[in-house]
């Protein structure tokens, strides 16, 4: 029977990738990557070095695929991204069906792990749900930016018996960030923090986690707010994409756990 592996290859650093995951590698036969046009291509090549600089064994193949863009004239979110999901999933089971043999091992290389704010596992299980389509697969987790991003800014993600949540940029600007002491916020294109009316809330923000190019700021939301949109729309622009998370925490909670009250900014190379 055919096999899938879904591997979650970290936040863009390849020495985030683990041992689980480079044994993974060496299994696969045929990988799957989805093509997001020139802007995005560094993110095509990235997975193509890991797999240069991991598989001992070149005889694999790379099978690349348009990827559908979401439809901007749906208005619900929601609906946009499910009709999205099973665009892909009709590519994905073409993909799989002309380009993998029954005896073979195929894998999707899915950014940070597959288990947060990704959509390849969903689109598995749109396939299976079809039914027109036998295999098994396994999901091989990684490293996430949220990790990523505390190890950068050498915090921690809770403080002592206190809760978190992790939330997109949509919700947080909605206000349902909800209560805890710290929030973590992912897919925020619109810098939703900005929306926030407590100024004393601080922020730890990152870019390119863990990457060449990586950029990290943190101090108050109004000391810093407007400084973290200008580098953003800085990077986007010279890189083309840009993939970015922050933390949020209360003052209480810093103090607490002793971490810096002023603001900071450095980049990969000033650590």
């Amino acid at each position: 029977m055919r096999k899938l592996y879904l591997i979650g290859i970290g936040a863009g650093n390849h020495e985030y990738i683990t041992v689980q995951a480079i044994k993974a590698l060496n299994l696969v036969d045929v990988f799957f990557f989805m093509d997001k046009g020139e802007t995005k291509q560094d993110l095509v090549n990235l997975r193509k070095q890991i797999c240069e600089r991991y598989i001992e064994n070149r005889s694999y193949r790379v099978v690349e695929a348009d990827d559908p863009v979401r439809d901007p004239t749906i208005s619900d979110y929601t609906t946009r991204v499910e009709l999205w999901h099973r665009q892909r999933a009709l590519i994905y089971e073409e993909m799989i069906a002309r380009q993998l043999e029954e005896d073979q091992c195929g894998a999707f290389l899915v950014w940070g792990d597959p288990s947060l704010y990704d959509s390849t596992l969903r689109v598995i299980e749109h396939i299976m749900a079809r039914g027109r389509l036998c295999f098994e697969f396994e999901i091989i987790p990684g490293i996430t930016s949220l990790q990523a991003l505390a190890a950068r800014h050498k915090i921690s993600l809770n403080g002592i018996g206190e809760s978190i949540v992790i939330t997109t940029g949509r919700q947080l600007a909605a206000g349902l960030g909800g209560t805890a002491e710290r929030t973590i916020v992912m897919l925020d294109g619109q810098c939703s923090f900005n929306t926030l009316l407590d100024e004393e809330l601080d922020i730890f923000w990152g870019a390119y986690l863990g990457m060449e190019q990586e950029v990290l700021l943190s101090g108050k939301i109004a000391e810093v707010a407007s400084r973290i949109v200008e580098v953003r729309n800085e990077q986007r622009q010279n890189n083309g994409w840009i993939m970015d998370t922050y933390l949020l925490a209360k003052p209480k909670a810093v103090a607490q756990a002793g971490l810096p009250r002023t603001g900071t900014s450095c980049d990969h190379n000033d650590l």
